[in-house]
């Protein structure tokens, strides 16, 4: 069974998200999301979601194509979550292109292509949230 990751805060989910899922689920047989926690976000990244981690998780569970929701509690736990879970390959969007190569010495490390006219910046932009 080839096992893939991904990684994100995946807050007002959208399609840009469902499009991204599908295409890392197409590159094995299970997709596990680590999902960024509520502390995690505003604590390094200085983000507030809409959504809390639970109604995230509940959101992503519910897609067919996700297998697994984890948390993200910090940056560091990439290297251990791809040993423990045996993950084949790590899949990001490309506007993190190269950030996370270091981990090709554990597995296959891809960048997808983004869904161009969507994010949940310009969302919450369009909504003035």
């Amino acid at each position: 069974m080839k096992k893939i990751i991904t990684y994100g805060t995946f807050d007002l989910l959208h399609y840009g998200h469902i499009n991204l899922l599908k295409r890392a689920k197409a590159l094995g047989d299970y997709l596990i999301v680590a999902l960024s926690t509520d502390e995690f976000n505003w604590n390094e990244k200085q983000k507030r979601c809409y959504f809390s981690y639970d109604e995230r998780k509940s959101l992503l569970e519910s897609i067919r194509f996700v297998d697994l929701v984890i948390p993200e509690t910090n940056w560091e736990q990439k290297m251990t979550d791809v040993d423990e879970f045996k993950v084949d390959t790590f899949v990001m969007g490309d506007d993190w292109e190269g950030k996370f190569d270091f981990l090709k010495e554990k597995c296959e490390v891809v960048y997808l292509p983004r869904t161009p006219e969507i994010s949940t910046t310009k969302i919450k932009s369009d909504l003035k949230i």
